[in-house]
C-alpha cells in the first residue's frame, strides 16, 4: 500500500468517526432550543441523549461480529448511509417520539463507526508506526467531544438546532464515495450468529445505561424504575458472561479479557473517561449556570484544552519512542490530577485565564495518557481479535462516561442540597458578618428584598462548593489509575 493510499483512508474513516462522537456531544446545548419546537418539557427532552447513548452502547461491542459477517467495507457503507439517513430525519422531526425514534436508529448506524476506524488504523499501519496511528485517531475520538458543544452553540445560534443534523448530511455522502473507491474490503468469515448471548448482552446493555442516564433524575433506587432496570441488567450480565465463558461461539468473544495488558487498559479507560468526560460535563453547566457566561464564551474558553489534547497527540508518536509508554502514561496522568486540582479551587470571582490554563493541562494530560493507552490495549492481542477488541474498547470509553457522568452530577446536585443546609445555618441574627452586611444594604433580615438576595447568594455559593467537591473526586479517581499503569506488561513502540 502506497503513502498516498493509506493517507486518503485514513482521511475517509477519521472523518466518519470525528462526525459521529461529534453527534453525541453536539446536541447537549442544543436541547433548550429543541423543547419548543418538539413539544417537551426539560425532562422529557433529556430522552433525546438517552435514546442515542443507549441504541450506541448495544451495537457497538458487537463490531468485531458484524465485520467478520459483513466485511468492513459493505459494513463501513450500511452505516454509513444509514447513519446520513438517520442523520436527515432527526432534523425534520416535529415531535418527541419521532427525534427519540431517529435518535435510536441514529446510535445504532454509528455505534460501529468508531471502531471500525480504530481497526482500519491499526491494519493500515505497521507495528512501528501504532503510536502514530492511534496518535491520528486519538486526535478525533477525543478532541471532537471537546469541540462539540462549542460548533453545536455556534450553529444552534447562528441557523436551528436542525442543522446541528443536516449538516452531517454532506459529510456522509462524501464519506460514502470516497469508503466506496479507497476502503479495502476484508475476507468474510461467516458466523452462526448467537441469539441467547445478543438478547442478553442487549438487556444488560441497554438497562445499564437507561439506569445510569436515568438514575440522577429519578432519585436512583427510591424509583421502582431505576431499581427494577439495575436488578434486569445485573441478572443479564452475569448470565451472559457466565454463559459467554463456557460457550464457544458466544456472540461476542469474552476471552479477550485474558489478556492482561487489553484488561487492565480497558479497566483504565472506563476510570479516565468516566472522569474526564465528567468534568467536560460539568465545566459548561458550571459556566452558563453560575457564572453567567453565554453559549458561545463558554465554548471558546473551553476550545483550548482541546487543542492542548491534539497537540500533544502529535508530540506523542516521537516521545514513545524515546521513553516508552509506561512513563507517558504516568505524566499524562500527573497533569490530569494536577489540572483537575487546579479547577477545585475555582470561586464565583474566577477569571477567565484561571478557568482556561487548568483546562490546558487537563488536555496536555489527555494526550499523553490516551495514544499511548490505545497502543498498549492492543499490542499483546492476536491481531484476528483486532476488530472485536476495537468495539469493546469503544464500548469502554462509552460506559466509562455514562458512569462518570452519572456518578458526579449526582455529586453535584447532593452536595449542593448539603451545602445549601449547612451554609444557611450561619444565617441568623447570632452572625455579626451577616448583621453587618445587612446594615450596608440597609435592610433587614426579615426584609423580602434581603431573603431574596440571601438566598440568591446562598443557592449560588452552595452550588459552587458542589462544583469543587466534585472536581476533588474527579482527581481521586485519576489518582485511582496511578498504580494500575504499573501493572502493564509494556515494550517500545
Amino acid at each position: 500500500m502506497t503513502s498516498n493510499q493509506r493517507l486518503l483512508i485514513t482521511v475517509t474513516i477519521m472523518m466518519v468517526a470525528v462526525i459521529e462522537i461529534l453527534d453525541s456531544t453536539i446536541v447537549n446545548v442544543s436541547l433548550p432550543h429543541m423543547m419548543g419546537s418538539l413539544g417537551a418539557n426539560a425532562e422529557q427532552i433529556t430522552w433525546v441523549l438517552t435514546s442515542y447513548v443507549v441504541s450506541s452502547a448495544i451495537v457497538m461491542p458487537l463490531t468485531g461480529f458484524l465485520v467478520d459477517n459483513v466485511g468492513q467495507k459493505r459494513l463501513l457503507l450500511i452505516m454509513i448511509s444509514g447513519f446520513m439517513v438517520a442523520s436527515m430525519l432527526c432534523g425534520m422531526t416535529t415531535s418527541l417520539s419521532q427525534i427519540v425514534t431517529c435518535r435510536i436508529l441514529q446510535g445504532m448506524f454509528g455505534a460501529g463507526l468508531v471502531p471500525i476506524s480504530q481497526y482500519i488504523l491499526r491494519d493500515i499501519y505497521s507495528d512501528e508506526e501504532q503510536g502514530k496511528a492511534m496518535a491520528i485517531w486519538g486526535i478525533g475520538v477525543m478532541v471532537a467531544p471537546i469541540l462539540g458543544p462549542t460548533i453545536g452553540g455556534y450553529i444552534t445560534e447562528l441557523a436551528s438546532w436542525r442543522w446541528i443534523f443536516y449538516i452531517n448530511v454532506p459529510i456522509c455522502a462524501i464519506s460514502l464515495l470516497m469508503t466506496v473507491l479507497i476502503i479495502p474490503e476484508t475476507i468474510k468469515k461467516s458466523k452462526a450468529i448467537d441469539w441467547t448471548g445478543l438478547i442478553l448482552m442487549a438487556v444488560g446493555i441497554g438497562c445499564l445505561q437507561i439506569f445510569l442516564d436515568r438514575g440522577n433524575q429519578e432519585g436512583w433506587l427510591s424509583s421502582n424504575l431505576i431499581f427494577f432496570l439495575i436488578v434486569i441488567s445485573i441478572t443479564a450480565l452475569i448470565i451472559f458472561v457466565a454463559r459467554g465463558l463456557r460457550v464457544k461461539n458466544n456472540i461476542v468473544n469474552l476471552r479477550l479479557f485474558k489478556d492482561r495488558n487489553y484488561a487492565l487498559s480497558i479497566l483504565m479507560l472506563v476510570i479516565y473517561a468516566g472522569a474526564m468526560f465528567s468534568a467536560l460535563v460539568l465545566q459548561p453547566i458550571m459556566l452558563e449556570h453560575l457564572l453567567g457566561y453565554p453559549v458561545q464564551l463558554a465554548g471558546l474558553v473551553m476550545a483550548p484544552r482541546g487543542l492542548a489534547s491534539a497537540f500533544a497527540m502529535i508530540l506523542v508518536p516521537s516521545l514513545m519512542k524515546r521513553f516508552g509508554s509506561k512513563i507517558l502514561l504516568f505524566i499524562g496522568i500527573i497533569l490530569s490530577i494536577y489540572g483537575t486540582y487546579a479547577s477545585s479551587r475555582y470561586n464565583l470571582s474566577v477569571d477567565v485565564w484561571n478557568i482556561i490554563w487548568p483546562g490546558i493541562v487537563q488536555g496536555a494530560g489527555m494526550g499523553l495518557f490516551f495514544v499511548p493507552l490505545s497502543v498498549e490495549a492492543f499490542m499483546t492481542l492476536p491481531k484476528n481479535t483486532i476488530a472485536e477488541a476495537s468495539g469493546f474498547f469503544g464500548f469502554g470509553r462509552m460506559l466509562g462516561t455514562s458512569i462518570g457522568i452519572s456518578l458526579f452530577s449526582t455529586i453535584v446536585s447532593r452536595e449542593t442540597q448539603t451545602n445549601w443546609n449547612r451554609l444557611g445555618g450561619h444565617i441568623n441574627i447570632f452572625n455579626h458578618n451577616l448583621i453587618h452586611w445587612l446594615q450596608t444594604q440597609h435592610l433587614s433580615l426579615h426584609s423580602p428584598l434581603a431573603i431574596q438576595k440571601l438566598g440568591g447568594e446562598l443557592a449560588r455559593q452552595a452550588s459552587m462548593i458542589a462544583f469543587n467537591d466534585s472536581y476533588w473526586a474527579i482527581a481521586i479517581a485519576f489518582i485511582i489509575i496511578l498504580p494500575l499503569i504499573f501493572l502493564l506488561q509494556t515494550k517500545k513502540a
